[in-house]
């Protein structure tokens, strides 16, 4: 187990070393500008295929113990024997493969796909992919709840319940509902989408009853790892979206010492730390300086990844401060809108048992129904 690392907001911008990207002109002049930091914010006009998003940014050292003799037969030579103080070292780290992939709409009045074709169709080009994670991670861009009363939004997007088994199926093992369409139908049915999420057997972060629950990381075991998965929601129409102490809601993308605070917690717990985040500009294919400052806070307090989403656009592959960052991961399950909202990837983080670490973008395209597949092309990997 990795010891615990001490929290550290930076707040000056430190330098960027290495890139990897898919990303290129939108080609159809579709371009945000970055809107301002504050919470929430109504945001920039947006380039209309992006415009489905109506949300905006708001001790002592023990001493080791004395060998016992070789024939001691006691409790504490017993435990010694399954590792250091009698604890069991567990099993050996194997290679860790993870996936993440961007924005994810089961709304069938939006995806009209998964009406015509059925749940199963939208995953059917990238099922295989999959396979070959061991985990796999994606954003729920819609309430998946079936109570509630739709918010006075721009975009309302409510997930059909029977569509996600076959996420589940398809490979999917946690969703972020950190984001700016899971209260679509109001607070409680924010709430209510982590239990429906999660009797399909798909885990949930981000979201929560109260603060501590929304901040509460999901810790899973893979391949010999613990690893801790955080969901931060940096798009929020209004601040009563975000958990605070005893209200229910999001655990916050807009605060880098809070969200350095909960990944300092989480990293006590685990030998892996993954931060999932919703935020930058809609259309952007590039970061914001603000959100470089959180990615900095949180790598500084322990994380080893951080994913985001949100722009609708794919933006590049870096390492800040020797950790990698997936800023924008793109539309995956959505409309074809336009071929830069068309372009897209797979996030692969790959972890080896001596902790060397790959992180690669693997090439996919939406094609006209609205289904991700890979392109054929290399990955493009730090």
């Amino acid at each position: 187990m990795v010891g615990v690392v001490a929290v550290c907001v930076l707040v000056a911008t430190a330098s960027v070393v290495g890139a990897a990207s898919l990303t290129g002109a939108a080609g159809d002049g579709e371009v945000a500008v970055p809107p301002p930091v504050h919470e929430p914010d109504p945001g920039p006009s947006v380039p209309e295929d992006v415009a489905d998003d109506d949300g905006a940014e708001p001790g002592g050292v023990e001493e080791a113990p004395q060998p016992a003799p070789p024939d001691d037969t006691s409790e504490d030579a017993e435990d010694a024997e399954d590792g250091e103080h009698g604890e069991d070292p567990g099993p050996p780290r194997g290679r860790l493969v993870v996936h993440h992939v961007g924005d994810v709409n089961l709304d069938p009045d939006y995806l009209p796909t998964l009406r015509t074709l059925g749940y199963e169709a939208v995953w059917s080009g990238i099922r295989d992919t999959f396979t070959e994670a061991d985990l796999v991670l994606a954003n729920l861009e819609c309430a998946p709840t079936r109570g509630g009363v739709g918010q006075p939004k721009q975009f309302v997007f409510r997930c059909d319940l029977d569509a996600l088994p076959a996420m589940r199926d398809a490979g999917v093992d946690v969703v972020s509902l950190a984001n700016n369409h899971s209260g679509d139908y109001g607070i409680a049915a924010m709430v209510e989408g982590v239990d429906d999420v999660e009797a399909t057997g798909i885990a949930a972060v981000g979201v929560g009853a109260d603060e501590a629950e929304a901040y509460a990381p999901q810790l899973v075991e893979v391949a010999g790892w613990r690893i801790a998965i955080l969901g931060f929601g940096g798009v929020v129409p209004e601040p009563s979206w975000t958990a605070r102490g005893a209200l229910p809601g999001q655990a916050t993308g807009y605060d880098p010492a809070r969200m350095a605070e909960a990944v300092a917690l989480a990293r006590e717990n685990a030998d892996l730390v993954i931060a999932t985040v919703h935020w930058g500009a809609e259309g952007a294919l590039e970061p914001r300086p603000e959100d470089l400052v959180k990615a900095e806070a949180m790598i500084a307090a322990g994380a080893d990844v951080v994913f985001g989403h949100h722009a609708h656009r794919l933006q590049p592959l870096e390492e800040v401060d020797g950790a990698p960052v997936f800023w924008n991961l793109g539309n995956f399950v959505w409309p074809r809108l336009s071929p830069a909202g068309a372009t897209t990837a797979v996030a692969e983080w790959i972890v080896d048992p001596d902790g060397t670490v790959t992180s690669c973008l693997l090439p996919v395209e939406i094609d006209d129904r609205g289904v991700p597949a890979p392109t054929g092309a290399p990955r493009e990997c730090l």
